[in-house]
């Protein structure tokens, strides 16, 4: 799919943001709201803009082929959105985004909590100038309790939240999930969150304020483990690429590499068992339940991991379709960018950048597939303060124009 996607109006087509979050958590909550139509307005510091434009490399490389300031990672996170560079700490600034906010339906911020009472943008100010508004705080705690005023960081979450005590080999240390994972859930969250809300507000005309963590987010995600947990009072060990409740669910190493076999009832163990031509295992009274299979683990791993050394990924992965049997490949982020499958779901997209060598950057696609009314890619992720002056002439004389500006708030 191409920037500009299907052009179909959006669900959330009409509803504006006021995005004063940066980073990941916010961030990425707005990016699926645009997606889905809304007009997000990026608010950035002059000159400096989201921290995440220079965590790189790799950095978008220009025509001349240097590179710019624009990371990856930034990219993943801020399209279909307008940034405007405004500084919040002069007066100015500050009243402009007061005005702004009252333009729109939804503030969502990452400041720490308390953080915006002194620039009269927090929650209580403007909510009681407006009682529509929806309001939402991203920290890394939450709003109260005894770390409130903790800076929250995804690293601080995911050893804070539990889910590196669960993650990592056995005989290893602690380990954090390969992506920033415990901000991309915040993320899923807020924007659910923030849908609720304006859901409410167009029933009952009451705006609000929504506060979510970091930290409550990743435990919220600790699912099953964490409720494992909670019944059983048994504290959970990491079991590495095993899953803590069905077995066999893991990565097995075949003769020239690796694949994932994910046995998800006593009928897919036994085909397995036939395929492997060791039907005497799922007879086994050791191993005929998965119950069983659990108390047994060690001693069942051992048996089918000698079996499967034995193929190669091609042969057993054929042999494991034809059976019914889940399971699949390890794939790289090469294979998985160039499979057909990726093009088939347009999770891969291309859209046009000012900056960009050849004018053009590839993004990771939304997954989401409406029916009736999907999601478009209208706007690359923004230049620092690109649509300052637009989004000023818009507000007009609500706010003076830009001539209330002092010269470094842009």
């Amino acid at each position: 799919m191409t920037a500009a996607g299907n052009q179909k109006e959006g669900p959330l087509t009409g509803l504006r943001i006021l995005d004063m979050s940066r980073i990941l958590a916010g961030p990425f909550a707005t990016q699926l709201l645009g997606d889905m139509g809304a007009d997000v307005i990026k608010v950035e510091r002059p000159m400096v803009g989201d921290d995440t434009r220079r965590w790189g490399p790799p950095f978008v490389t220009d025509r001349q082929g240097q590179p710019t300031d624009e990371s990856g990672y930034y990219l993943s996170a801020n399209r279909n959105k307008r940034s405007i560079a405004v500084d919040m700490a002069c007066p100015e600034g500050a009243e402009v985004l007061r005005n702004l906010a009252l333009t729109c339906d939804v503030v969502i911020h990452n400041f720490k909590p308390g953080g915006l009472i002194k620039y009269g943008l927090d929650a209580d100010r403007l909510c009681a100038a407006d009682p529509k508004l929806v309001y939402c705080e991203i920290s890394g705690f939450g709003q109260t309790g005894p770390n409130s005023q903790r800076p929250g960081y995804d690293l601080l979450a995911q050893a804070c939240g539990g889910i590196m005590s669960l993650t990592g080999d056995p005989e290893g240390p602690p380990m954090k999930i390969g992506v920033g994972i415990a901000d991309v859930m915040c993320g899923m969250y807020a924007s659910n969150a923030i849908l609720a809300a304006i859901r409410h507000r167009d029933r009952t005309g009451e705006g609000q304020k929504i506060d979510i963590s970091l930290v409550d987010s990743q435990i919220a995600w600790l699912v099953n483990a964490g409720v494992d947990y909670l019944i059983s009072g048994n504290t959970p060990v990491r079991r590495g690429n095993q899953h803590p409740n069905i077995v066999p669910y893991q990565v097995f190493e075949v003769a020239d590499g690796h694949l994932i076999i994910a046995v998800g009832n006593d009928r897919q163990f036994e085909r397995l068992c036939t395929l492997l031509e060791r039907s005497d295992l799922s007879s086994d009274v050791r191993f005929e339940s998965n119950a069983a299979r659990l108390h047994h683990r060690e001693l069942l791993i051992e048996t089918l991991e000698a079996e499967v050394r034995q193929w190669s990924k091609n042969d057993l992965l054929t042999a494991m379709e034809a059976a019914s049997v889940p399971g699949g490949p390890i794939s790289t982020l090469a294979e998985v960018f160039d499979s057909d499958q990726v093009a088939a779901r347009e999770m891969k997209i291309s859209m046009p950048h000012a900056l960009a060598e050849g004018g053009r950057v590839d993004l990771i696609g939304n997954p989401i597939k409406f029916s009736k009314s999907p999601v478009s890619y209208r706007r690359a992720p923004p230049l620092c303060g690109e649509h300052t002056d637009e989004v000023l002439a818009e507000m007009g004389s609500a706010t003076g124009g830009r001539e209330k500006l002092k010269p470094e708030t842009l």
